[in-house]
């Protein structure tokens, strides 16, 4: 993972919403599936290598080439800016329907 911040102000941003949960509901396995839940929602969101999912949805089941040269060079073009991300609506819809699903169940279960 490139940035740290991000996963810490993530990190930060679960503890605030586990912290409410558990004084709004009072019970531990509803923190505890918050705590799940935002865990793997983060991991969905900073894990994944963007790097490969930035190409069109078509070309996601075909291996990707590496450019000739140092790795070096390469990872750091990738970080200062040569790997920013890019918008396809497929990619787009996709996240947006795995996590909405996953948010309504778990504002369903919380409120219950």
């Amino acid at each position: 993972m490139d940035n740290d911040a991000a996963l810490r102000s993530c990190l930060v941003s679960l503890a605030a919403v586990m912290a409410a949960v558990g004084l709004c509901s009072f019970s531990l396995k509803k923190v505890l599936a918050t705590y799940a839940y935002g865990i793997l929602g983060i991991a969905g969101i900073l894990l994944p290598d963007w790097e490969f999912f930035d190409r069109d949805f078509s070309q996601w089941f075909t291996p990707m080439t590496v450019p000739p040269g140092p790795a070096v060079l390469y990872n750091n073009c990738m970080i200062f800016g040569g790997g920013r991300f890019k918008f396809y609506p497929m990619r787009v819809a996709m996240l947006a329907a795995i996590y909405s699903f996953g948010v309504y169940k778990w504002w369903m279960f919380v409120s219950s």
